[in-house]
């Protein structure tokens, strides 16, 4: 195997380098593309939620207690989770696997027994996904509301005129849908730069005929192969901070996260949606097939797939387990936790891990398919 030479691969990036410049295309892509999209999804788009993951913490275990939570079991728009304290349901919350939970408190029988006839009840939603919290919250209080009236006509009684709830946005406390569609939309952006941009780079040589002087030089293929991908990697990060930066400064989205957190799973995202792009360009060898293939391998499935506007959990299951395969899906995961939450370490750990491998997998599927002959 040749060693690299920096001398060529730096040639070689400079010569990409020139002709990403030249076209106007991929500057509109890098620069101007992202914006209008994070526009666009941030106020053009709302999304309503179907059944949802909660959890359900019994303090009080009084048989008005475990009644009313057999109603919330029971109710179709709900999955309910037991936990034994708030501690335990709250670091589910936060590790994504519910949406939000209620707290039947210790004296929730007792209050019941009082002539106002209410007992407070405590709702803790994921702000970081609005109309899932909104979603959540309306449907405990419309639980709550037909629970009192069934127990009320059981009894013989009216029901009581008020509802003691107290609702709280976790994440999110203006619980505005734009801050979670502008972390999924930088992933749909970062898709059209990679996938996209770079299914265009070996085709194109192959098409304007420069690709057989390259294979005539003692250009080696990892050269070939970093002088295509290192030049869409800067662009794609400079685009990445650019959205952040719009999202952040001008849109007011809280990022909680760390910058240099973002830098790596970004560039480990780049690294699949590069991979991706190039290796559709090194096989196909047509500008127009290799991006029509792009956008049906990388960007749609990201669109619909990723978790950024459907619900995975409301998926069928063959779907949802197909969603795994998704690099799209992972990053998504990654940007909400980043602007919402902050560094969840488990989150972003595991995010990581499967972007380290798709990334690879792309990439070196690549290399295998790079022979240096025409045929």
């Amino acid at each position: 195997m040749k060693s690299i030479s920096f001398r060529r691969l730096s040639a070689l990036c400079r010569k990409e380098t020139w002709q990403i410049l030249r076209d106007p295309s991929s500057n509109l892509i890098a620069f101007v593309l992202p914006v209008v999209m994070m526009f666009i999804f941030g106020y053009g788009i709302n999304l309503d939620s179907t059944a949802v993951h909660i959890g359900l913490v019994l303090e009080d275990t009084s048989p008005e207690a475990r009644h009313f939570a057999d109603n919330l079991y029971g109710s179709p728009y709900f999955i309910v989770h037991a936990a034994e304290t708030q501690a335990e349901v709250g670091r589910a919350l936060t590790e994504g696997r519910v949406r939000g939970f209620v707290v039947v408190p210790v004296d929730f029988a007792e209050k019941l027994k009082q002539p106002t006839g209410t007992a407070p009840l405590l709702v803790v939603t994921d702000g970081s996904e609005p109309n899932t919290a909104n979603f959540v919250q309306n449907y405990v209080i419309a639980a709550w509301t037909g629970w009192m009236q069934q127990r009320a006509s059981e009894r013989g009684e009216l029901p009581p005129p008020g509802i003691s709830i107290e609702p709280r946005f976790w994440f999110n406390p203006s619980a505005e849908s734009r801050n979670f569609l502008i972390p999924g939309s930088i992933t749909i952006i970062m898709t059209v730069i990679g996938a996209l941009l770079t299914s265009l780079v070996v085709a194109r040589e192959w098409e304007r005929g420069t690709m057989e002087a390259l294979l005539s030089s003692p250009v080696t293929r990892t050269e070939l192969l970093l002088s295509k991908l290192l030049p869409y990697y800067v662009l794609g990060i400079v685009s990445l901070f650019l959205c952040v930066g719009v999202a952040a400064l001008m849109m007011h989205v809280p990022f909680r996260g760390s910058l240099l957190i973002l830098w790596g799973i970004g560039s480990l995202f780049l690294a699949s949606s590069l991979g991706l792009g190039l290796l559709l360009s090194t096989v196909l060898r047509n500008q127009f097939v290799a991006a029509q293939a792009a956008l049906n391998a990388a960007f749609l499935p990201a669109m619909m797939l990723s978790g950024f506007l459907f619900e995975i959990r409301s998926m069928p299951a063959v779907i949802q387990g197909a969603t795994y395969l998704i690099p799209a899906r992972y990053f998504v995961t990654a940007l909400q936790t980043l602007f919402q939450a902050g560094n969840v370490a488990p989150i972003l750990l595991h995010s990581g891990m499967f972007l380290v491998f798709a990334g690879s997998f792309f990439i070196g599927l690549t290399a295998l398919k790079t022979r240096r002959r025409l045929e």
